[in-house]
């Protein structure tokens, strides 16, 4: 039995292609003393993968060079062990890798899974692992709600977004999303429960966030920057807050971004816009945690998954992601 691995093969040049990626076979690897074997399930795909990539713009001085395991997140299980910690059946969430298998000691580990009943597995790579923990955490300590304000959410149908609406609502505020086309603007409103939802391919986007949201925005949630991020801008109230969780309109961009041009608002109407990183707050992780279990296991959270089959599948998977073709959560099963 070998050890299926998906390697960084080349860089990209705007939106990545097969050939960026390279399938490879390893050995299988054998734990020594203190250590366990993990039999990846799950693997999380998502945006900050391409930055890693190069080629277009990341924040991250750790490019991937040809030859490289692709970075990811995965839910394993352990299968073999010499840790009295992790015995066979225990899963595990860390950032281990597109790869079948791996050994671990356990300090690589972001932590172990402890099933709560009503949530599925896999739901702890998404809105009860990192994904939704981004959300919390920016909507949350960055984003600072109020009961009663409007929170608007590019991206509402992804991952992320579609969790912040709905912590937006679990927080007594009313939740605006922005995403592309009918479809999922419906399940914007319909499964995951936004008050509206505006589509950014549509004509005027300022005026449509203008009609969705009559007493202005209080949080803008941004995902994507570009010119989602200037039409957002302009229907700001006052002390508006502006978490920035990631700028997806320039993931696959080499050259200049789009300008906005309407940053004098800032001064205007006395905005602050923060960007955060979800390795800067590990110390409420689990409180984010508990709390999107709950509303899960009670009915109150909805997600979806888009899950691709096989590990030899998953650059498709993330290139589809990276064109908008998922549908909340992109994983991969891989066992």
């Amino acid at each position: 039995m070998s050890n299926t691995q998906v390697l960084f093969k080349s860089t990209p040049d705007g939106m990545p292609t097969a050939d960026n990626f390279e399938i490879a076979e390893a050995p299988m690897p054998q734990p020594g003393d203190g250590e366990f074997l993990l039999k990846n399930l799950y693997l999380s795909l998502d945006p900050y993968q391409r930055m890693l990539m190069g080629g277009g713009w990341t924040y991250s001085p750790n490019v991937l060079k040809p030859g490289d395991l692709m970075v990811g997140r995965v839910l394993g299980e352990v299968i073999e062990t010499n840790n009295p910690d992790y015995p066979i059946g225990t899963h595990v969430i860390g950032r281990l890798g597109w790869r079948t298998h791996v050994v671990s000691d356990g300090s690589n580990l972001d932590f172990v899974i402890e099933p709560k009943d009503g949530v599925p597995l896999s739901a702890y790579l998404g809105a009860c692992g990192s994904t939704g923990t981004t959300a919390w955490v920016g909507l949350k300590i960055t984003g600072d709600p109020k009961p009663g304000e409007t929170v608007l959410v590019s991206a509402a149908a992804g991952s992320v977004g579609s969790t912040v609406g709905q912590l937006a609502k679990a927080w007594g505020c009313r939740a605006v999303g922005i995403a592309g086309g009918s479809e999922k603007c419906e399940l914007v409103e319909d499964t995951f429960g936004f008050d509206a939802c505006v589509d950014y391919k549509a004509p005027d986007l300022a005026a449509q966030i203008r009609a969705a949201a009559p007493d202005g925005v209080d949080v803008y949630f941004d995902n994507v920057g570009g010119e989602v991020l200037e039409a957002a801008l302009a229907n700001m109230n006052r002390f508006g807050r502006i978490p920035v969780c990631g700028v997806l309109s320039a993931y696959n961009e080499a050259g200049e971004h789009y300008g906005v041009k309407n940053l004098h608002l800032f001064f205007d109407k006395s905005l602050k816009m923060e960007g955060f990183v979800l390795s800067a707050h590990k110390d409420v992780w689990p409180d984010a945690r508990a709390e999107i279990e709950g509303l899960i296991a009670s009915g109150k959270l909805a997600f979806r998954e888009t899950i691709a089959e096989g590990i030899e599948n998953a650059p498709a998977a993330f290139i589809g992601m990276l064109e908008g073709k998922n549908v909340g959560k992109q994983l991969v099963k891989m066992a």
